[in-house]
């Protein structure tokens, strides 16, 4: 009796992904179909396919495709990934809450930006300036303060 053998539509529709999906974690060496000798379509077994999900779940939590095939590995080799996922995790985490800090201090340059430009008129380029919003946004805005 032959295990589950799926092609990468079946994949595709069981794990939740894109075929397009599938054929990339093929191509990055996650996922190890054979070939039908019949046809040369990829057939994938539980074990691809427990990857696939597994790989789809680490994405969301944003582990990169490099990070995904360390813990499988590490896994493969019989050794808990999980205080590696732990440690990555932490890093992870601590850019994103970088990054919105940053976005965050955009996001309000942005705000007093629009609000000094409602009162600024247009000018024309003439050798000395580009674009007087730009060039005179921060003085505008310190002015209002």
């Amino acid at each position: 009796m032959r295990g589950l053998q799926l092609k990468v539509s079946e994949m595709a529709k069981r794990s939740g992904v894109t075929a397009d999906t599938v054929r990339f974690y093929t191509k990055q060496g996650l996922l190890q179909p054979t070939r039908d000798p019949d046809n040369g379509y990829q057939l994938y077994d539980r074990d691809d396919l427990q990857k696939l999900i597994f790989a789809k779940k680490a994405r969301q939590l944003g582990f990169s495709v490099k990070e995904i095939n360390q813990i499988m590995a590490q896994a493969e080799d019989h050794h808990s990934p999980c205080p590696m996922v732990r440690r990555l995790f932490e890093e992870k985490f601590a850019e994103v809450e970088r990054q919105i800090a940053e976005l965050t201090q955009l996001k309000t340059r942005m705000q007093e930006a629009m609000s000094a430009w409602e009162h600024m008129p247009d000018g024309d380029p003439n050798g000395h300036t580009i674009c007087r919003l730009i060039e005179h946004w921060e003085q505008e805005t310190d002015a209002q303060r």
